[in-house]
């Protein structure tokens, strides 16, 4: 008899099947002498729409919800049906006498087989592979010390019971918002919190009142020191007379050293990336979204093999990973990085590791190159960008501390304190792998860095100048993605409840969403219009607005999914039942339904043309995307949307700022904000005299957005949505 083994992605079901001597005989499995290696893709199966329960459901009616299944089915995913069948029929195999789940190790991999097994009727012996990592030495060591499937068990129950929580909740309070305003108005337990966190943030910036305050600049024998208030330590004043009262004293001199200090400081590298943190990066230096890049992580790791699995929340590898540091040091031996590998690789990996620890890898370690041999030429130039993110961090760690001297003095004039600070690079360390220095926070802005001579305690220093420095107070920044990204990673700010134990659990438990789904939240805030971009700036929208003051109070608060992730970790623990938990669950959906209907809001489209829609001939609305306006037709059950203009690539010739597209065909045209137009026929003949050549691809991108962009959104909601009849 034969074992068969279910892994979550096909990558990993090959590595799986390499080592243990499968070869790939058939679509979608690999088979040796003991063991048959098949795979997902993600999800197999998924929870059945509310139509597949009743025809009545097609339609998105008030009167008819909530939607309350006695038991939520399960059915096999269209797109991915072919592969389904794979699996079932291997599963049905009559040399098949165990099964091994192989899906990630966590609470949704463990979603992913369960659903499989459940929807193919599977009965046979079930055992389990719990590792963190996918290398040769982790899959050999995890099939010796197989684990008893029912061990599980409770984690499976906490997995299915937050699917299902999910589509209790967010279905039903969708529905029932959108059919009563009339408009598409989604919310959910992680994308409602997510607007009103913006939101929020919009309501600060928009009554911060700014506030003068001075400061306290001396100069001495040319040396720059900075006043300190010493009851509060603070390096500024909103007192006017007091600036001048310490101007008055201080500059009368002379300044007398009171305390000289020199410290040799170490600076360990900056931590390995997650998917987060990598994403934050890529915002902040290349202006990527988090789904650009995901989707290039992805490549990096599927199709080039370079780097490893992306949708991590770990920053630190497992033990069994360090004898392969060596290995994947000699694969990343090429162009800008060949002489700081040789150089890493003289490293000593036998003692502790900073960036090795065990119990903080949970499903999978931090993202590191891979043992594949790098061909960069083969990488697209976004490709490259993620990737020297990746292998200049991993390098970093793998160098020594950066070691650098610390001088601080500590001076009085007139009774008042002055601080001059100064910093000397001894040995570079790890920041030999960057070419730019990373950006470092400021302790305190008004305290700058220079070099400072040798001075003694007791020193008397001729004051050559003095003058008050001032400024206003600023508003909190408006949310870009990577610092949205950190908001919904530590969202403990935003709760309303001083709960620690609520605060902790979401700490524990990554935040709002995983770092798989965060991107996918975003995207879908933008697509459904509720969020616009200015620049790299995140504003929400009227509809945005709008939909806060509509939707239940509690689905705005972190503080739900809180309370969710508690319960579902004592599920997991097998303190909690799951019966009772989706009992709640249900009276909840129920409540937020009452809620809704009761409710006496009014939602208005603040944003209709005079233009109408070419298939009904309703007003449209006029939207800002991403990166495009648009024009959307009203009627939900339309679904029309045509693009009226895209940002592009193309730079202007004026003030070299980013082009936006308009118009089709022939008319088509470059705008730019400074007041430059260009007919695309012209600015195409303009580039091939300068030598340039137009860029083509970007041009047939847009044309093709644009077609897209006409068609009715392509999910799982916008079908549900053509299908409505408001009545």
């Amino acid at each position: 008899m034969k074992t068969l083994v279910i892994a979550e992605k096909p990558s990993v079901g090959r590595d799986i099947g390499r080592v243990l001597s499968c070869r790939p005989v058939g679509n979608g499995f690999m088979e040796g002498q003991k063991y048959i290696v098949t795979w997902a893709l993600g999800h197999l199966v998924t929870l059945k729409d509310p139509e597949d329960y009743d025809k009545k459901y097609k339609e998105w009616k008030l009167e008819v919800l909530p939607i309350m299944p006695e038991k939520l089915q399960i059915k096999v995913i269209p797109q991915t049906g072919r592969q389904y069948r794979q699996v079932e029929s291997l599963l049905n195999r009559q040399d098949v006498g165990e099964v091994v789940i192989a899906t990630d190790a966590g609470r949704e991999g463990e979603l992913v087989a369960r659903w499989i097994l459940q929807k193919a009727g599977c009965r046979k012996p079930l055992k389990r592979l719990w590792i963190s990592s996918v290398t040769d030495k982790a899959i050999r060591d995890g099939f010796a010390h197989l684990k008893d499937a029912r061990e599980y068990e409770h984690l499976y129950e906490a997995a299915v019971s937050r699917a299902e929580a999910d589509w209790l909740v967010g279905i039903n309070a969708t529905r029932a918002l959108t059919c009563k305003y009339n408009a598409q108005l989604s919310c959910g337990r992680v994308q409602t919190p997510t607007l009103a966190m913006i939101a929020g943030r919009e309501e600060e910036i928009r009554s911060f009142q700014p506030k003068p305050y001075y400061g306290v600049s001396l100069t001495a024998e040319g040396i720059q020191f900075t006043w300190q208030e010493e009851k509060s330590g603070s390096f500024r004043t909103f007192s006017g007379e007091r600036a001048e009262e310490v101007k008055k004293k201080a500059g009368q001199g002379p300044l007398r050293i009171t305390r000289a200090d020199k410290k040799e400081r170490r600076q360990p590298a900056p931590p390995l990336y997650d998917l987060t943190e990598l994403q934050r990066d890529a915002s902040r230096k290349y202006g990527f979204s988090a789904k650009k890049t995901l989707d290039l992580m992805q490549r990096l790791y599927e199709y080039h093999k370079v780097l490893t699995y992306p949708r991590t929340d770990s920053r630190y590898l497992s033990s069994d990973l360090v004898p392969t540091l060596k290995e994947r040091l000699a694969a990343i031996q090429t162009g800008p990085y060949r002489t700081l590998a040789a150089r890493a690789g003289k490293q000593n990996f036998s003692g502790k590791l900073s960036f090795v620890n065990n119990a903080k890898v949970s499903d999978h370690h931090a993202i590191i190159p891979t043992e594949q041999y790098v061909q960069l030429a083969a990488m697209s130039p976004e490709e490259r960008k993620i990737y020297d993110l990746v292998v200049r961090r991993f390098l970093a760690v793998l160098l020594p501390s950066c070691v650098y001297e610390e001088s601080c003095l500590t001076a009085e004039s007139g009774g008042e304190r002055f601080l001059a600070r100064g910093k000397t690079l001894l040995e570079e360390g790890w920041r030999a792998a960057y070419e730019e220095q990373p950006e470092e926070a400021e302790e305190d802005e008004e305290l700058g860095e220079q070099k400072l001579p040798s001075l003694q305690e007791g020193s008397r220093l001729k004051v050559q100048s003095c003058r008050i420095r001032e400024g206003k107070t600023k508003p909190p920044a408006r949310f870009t993605e990577a610092t949205l990204l950190s908001a919904m990673e530590n969202p403990v700010r935003y709760l309303e409840e001083k709960n620690g134990k609520l605060a902790r659990t979401l700490g524990e438990t990554g935040g709002l969403g995983t770092v798989a789904t965060r991107a996918d939240i975003i995207e879908k805030l933008f697509h459904t219009f509720l969020l616009e971009k200015k620049g790299n700036e995140i504003l929400i929208t009227s509809k945005a607005r709008q939909l806060l003051k509509l939707v239940p109070e509690d689905l705005k608060k972190p503080e739900l999914t809180a309370r969710w992730e508690l319960q579902l970790s004592d599920m997991a623990g097998g303190k909690l039942q799951r019966g009772v938990f989706m009992k709640n669950i249900r009276e909840y959906a129920s409540e937020l339904i009452r809620q809704i209907r009761q409710d006496d809001g009014v939602f208005r489209h603040e944003n209709l043309t005079n233009k109408r829609c070419p298939r009904c001939g309703k007003r449209m609305l006029a939207v800002n995307g991403k990166n495009a306006k648009l024009l959307v037709c009203q009627d939900r059950e339309c679904g029309y949307r045509e693009t009226v203009s895209r940002t592009t690539n193309a730079r202007c010739p004026v003030c070299h700022k980013r082009m936006e597209l308009a118009g089709k065909g022939e008319a088509a045209t470059f705008i730019c904000s400074c007041g430059h137009k260009e007919r695309l026929s012209r600015f195409e003949e303009r580039r091939k005299k300068e030598g340039a050549g137009v860029s083509k691809r970007d041009v047939a991108r847009y044309l093709s957005r644009q077609k897209e962009a006409e068609q009715p959104v392509n999910n799982s909601f916008a079908e549900a949505l053509k299908n409505i009849k408001l009545s």
